[in-house]
């Protein structure tokens, strides 16, 4: 029962990343890694496509092994991040939630920046 409960929070946290991808505020690295985790403790053939993937394999191995995210992937998450934010603001009326997405979209952007980076020649 624990090993069918494991793959099932491996495969929703593993489509919380995917969702991550394209919902700035929705943080990707932490679903991966727990999708990782789920399914090196329910599935061995799941844990290795998982880390052996094109996309999502190089953030979770990047992040296992070095605790750290490539620039590339940095950049790439707070440019979406603060496009989607600005879009987000420009759409709402309330004064109070502009802040807040501001508030929101500064404290990620925070977070990411104090993740070290991947030097160059490991980033994968």
């Amino acid at each position: 029962m624990k090993k069918y409960l494991l793959f099932g929070a491996g495969t929703l946290a593993l489509v919380a990343g995917c969702i991550g991808i394209v919902v700035p505020v929705l943080p990707t690295t932490p679903f991966l890694l727990l999708a990782a985790g789920c399914y090196l403790r329910s599935s061995r053939r799941l844990y290795v496509w998982l880390t052996g993937h094109r996309v999502f394999g190089g953030l979770i191995r990047n992040y296992i092994e070095h605790r750290a995210i490539a620039l590339k992937a940095k950049v790439f998450a707070i440019v979406m991040l603060w496009a989607a934010i600005i879009i987000s603001i420009i759409m709402v009326d309330m004064l109070w939630l502009r802040l807040l997405l501001a508030a929101i979209a500064a404290g990620v952007t925070i977070h990411l920046l104090l993740i070290k980076t991947m030097p160059k020649d490991d980033a994968q």
